[in-house]
C-alpha cells in the first residue's frame, strides 16, 4: 500500500481537527487522523490501493510500479531548482543549512484517470537525474504537434440521398491535417527529429455490412461520368437504409497515417489512426406502371 501526502484545504483541515485532542506547542508538528501539520503547512496521508513500497517523492525521480494496473501504479516526479533558494532556517531545508544540497520544487503525477498531481518543496543532497529524451520520444512529440485528424469526407454527403443499385463515388478533401503531407519537428537535449506524415489508406465501413479499402483520396464525381463506377473508391448499395436507425446507414471512414521520422542518428516509422463518422440515406426508385 503506497501512502501519498497531498496538500489539503483549510476547510478540510478544520474538519479533521474538530475532535478534541491533547494540546501541542504552537511551533511544533501536529498529528490528527493521518494529517501532519507544521507551522506553515499541512499534509494528509492517503492510502493508494494496489500500490506497495515507499512513499512517493524523496530524492529520486522517474517512474515505477509494483505490479497491478499500470494506469494506477505509475508515479512520475519532476524537479525544478527553487530560485531563489529558501532563507536559512526555513522548514524547506528539512534541518539542513544552505549550501548543503539544495531545495527543489517537486511535481509528482500519478498515471490514473483522475490526473492527480502534487507539488511541494523538497531538499535533495544531489541534483536529480534529468529526463532522458530519445529520438523516438521526440518523433512522437513532433507527430502530436501536427494535430492529425480523420478524413474530411466530401462524398457521400450527409445531406445527400442515394439510390440502391446506383454507384456511389467516395472521396475526401485533402489538407495537411486531414490527409497530408504534413511535416513537423521537435528538439531537446541537442537532438532534433523531423517527421513527415501522410494518409496511406482509408477504410470505409458503409453501414450495410460492407467495408471498402481505398488506397488514395478517391476520385471526385462529375456528371459526365453518368452511371459509371468510381475508378478508385466506390460502393453500390444493394438495400435501402429504411431499416437502419433514423433511416440512415452509419458510415465511418478510418484513415491510417504513416509517419517517417529521422534525427539523432536514427530513423523510424510511426502509425496513427483517425476516424470520421457520418450517415448515408439510401432509397430505391419506384417504377410506376
Amino acid at each position: 500500500m503506497l501512502t501519498r501526502r497531498i496538500a489539503i484545504t483549510a476547510a478540510t483541515i478544520l474538519a479533521a481537527l474538530s475532535s478534541p485532542t491533547p494540546s501541542h506547542a504552537a511551533e511544533g508538528p501536529k498529528e490528527r487522523g493521518g494529517i501532519h501539520c507544521t507551522l506553515y503547512n499541512c499534509e494528509v496521508a492517503v492510502d493508494v490501493p494496489g500500490q506497495a513500497g515507499g512513499q512517493a517523492g524523496g530524492s529520486t525521480g522517474g517512474s515505477g510500479s509494483s505490479g497491478g494496473d499500470d494506469s494506477t501504479d505509475k508515479t512520475v516526479c519532476k524537479y525544478k531548482l527553487a530560485d531563489p533558494q529558501p532563507r536559512a532556517g526555513s522548514l524547506d531545508w528539512e534541518g539542513h543549512k544552505p549550501g548543503d544540497g539544495a531545495v527543489y520544487e517537486q511535481i509528482c503525477g500519478w498515471g490514473d484517470l483522475n490526473g492527480n498531481t502534487i507539488v511541494r518543496m523538497v531538499w535533495l543532497a544531489d541534483p536529480p537525474a534529468q529526463e532522458t529524451v530519445t529520438p523516438a520520444v521526440l518523433a512522437q512529440r513532433a507527430v502530436d504537434s501536427m494535430t492529425l485528424l480523420g478524413p474530411d469526407i466530401a462524398s457521400p454527403r450527409a445531406a445527400g440521398k442515394y439510390t440502391v443499385g446506383v454507384p456511389m463515388w467516395m472521396w475526401v478533401n485533402q489538407s495537411p491535417t486531414t490527409y497530408g503531407p504534413n511535416t513537423a519537428s521537435a528538439s531537446a537535449g541537442g537532438i532534433t527529429v523531423s517527421a513527415a506524415a501522410e494518409v496511406s489508406k482509408i477504410v470505409w465501413k458503409m453501414g450495410d455490412g460492407v467495408s471498402v479499402t481505398c488506397n488514395g483520396p478517391g476520385t471526385a464525381y462529375t456528371p459526365s461520368e453518368g452511371m459509371a463506377q468510381s475508378p478508385t473508391c466506390g460502393h453500390v448499395y444493394s438495400k435501402t437504409s429504411a431499416g437502419a436507425q433514423n433511416g440512415k446507414f452509419p458510415v465511418t471512414a478510418t484513415s491510417t497515417w504513416l509517419i517517417d521520422w529521422q534525427g539523432g542518428g536514427q530513423v523510424g516509422q510511426l502509425t496513427e489512426v483517425r476516424q470520421t463518422n457520418m450517415q448515408a440515406s439510401v432509397g430505391e426508385v419506384q417504377v410506376v406502371r
